[in-house]
């Protein structure tokens, strides 16, 4: 007998059957929607992708000002690097690094304390450079966030981009499949750069088989007026295909990210359209400027939380500090006029 795994055993079902009793949030999908705890509810998210390089003090007090202000989950990235900084909570092999993995974890657990999901994205690329070292990422990410329930995977950012981020619909469905058999009931997707068309979400629904669809809309002045008839569409598309799901808009346009620079009314047109389409959530975007041949350096936001620069709330411009007052109001309101409670 192996008595060091035979311990391991033991300490993970003992972790597990804590964060049962606690009474963790969970989430969960009903036919389109999302669940916490079983209750339908419109996802209203921000992008929170440096969290793991952020203090504990500035994720504590930005899930606290988020939850005030009617937000419910927060985006975080398990691979990311900083400046050359590396905080990832897995290697390039997908092995463990401790403090990053620990960091995610802290995150989960004040996310859950507030009622609150966590999506948790990996990425193909520098810092998972195979299919082998995105395997076992995943694997591990399975097996050592098991207790928590409020938490889904975003198993391979926009994989369907021609660059170091693709990963074919075979490789996305046997990322899926060691998830499943590790977590079965772990909650997966994959998203897309752009918006998702007829065939391609026959295959995610079929050949890749995620639980729900994250596009990223395109990021121009055209999207906030676009958005509800998309979400209508690829409802339908689902539903034609056998499988209605929900779709998800976790990546959003966001501010300095191109010529295009939305204002406090896109973003609520947006929402607002997202929730009017029969959405399941939608997310405040949000990081650094990368406007060609501007000087411009920051605010960094989601995109770099390190105590010089700051914690999130703190970085946010007055457009979008007047935006995050409104969201949960518009949303509301939307769901309202569609005839949907959350």
């Amino acid at each position: 007998m192996n008595t060091a795994r035979h311990w391991r055993k033991l300490a993970g079902a003992a972790a597990l059957a804590l964060a049962l009793q606690a009474g963790a949030a969970e989430l969960g999908i009903e036919g389109t929607r999302f669940t916490i705890d079983r209750k339908p509810t419109f996802l209203l998210g921000a992008s929170y992708y440096a969290g793991c390089g952020a203090p504990k003090a500035f994720i504590r007090a930005d899930l606290d000002d988020l939850k005030k202000l009617g937000f419910n989950w927060i985006r975080v990235w398990a691979v990311w690097s900083l400046e050359g900084t590396d905080i990832s909570a897995v290697d390039r092999r997908g092995a463990a690094r401790p403090a990053q993995l620990e960091k995610l974890k802290f995150i989960l657990k004040e996310a859950d304390a507030r009622g609150m999901i966590v999506d948790v994205t990996l990425s193909r690329g520098k810092n998972l450079p195979s299919q082998a070292a995105h395997l076992r990422a995943v694997k591990l990410l399975a097996r050592e966030l098991k207790p928590f329930r409020n938490a889904y995977f975003d198993l391979a950012n926009e994989r369907n981009i021609q660059d170091a981020r693709f990963v074919g619909f075979a490789d996305l469905r046997a990322l899926r499949d060691a998830v499943k058999r590790i977590d079965p009931k772990r909650l997966l997707t994959a998203s897309q750069g752009g918006d998702i068309f007829k065939e391609e979400a026959v295959h995610y629904l079929k050949q890749a088989g995620v639980d729900f669809l994250t596009p990223h809309r395109p990021r121009s002045a055209r999207s906030p007026s676009e958005t509800e008839r998309k979400a209508r569409q690829l409802s339908a598309w689902a539903r034609a295909a056998g499988k209605p799901l929900p779709v998800h808009y976790q990546e959003p346009f966001r501010r300095d990210y191109g010529r295009w620079q939305p204002e406090e009314k896109d973003f609520l047109d947006d929402c607002a359209g997202a929730a009017r389409g029969g959405a399941a959530g939608w997310c405040f975007h949000n990081g650094s400027p990368r406007l060609t041949g501007s000087e411009k350096k920051g605010p960094f936001r989601s995109f770099d939380m390190r105590p010089r620069f700051g914690r999130l709330m703190d970085q946010l411009d007055p457009v979008e500090k007047a935006v995050v007052e409104k969201l949960a109001a518009t949303a509301r309101k939307a769901l309202a006029a569609a005839g949907r409670k959350n």
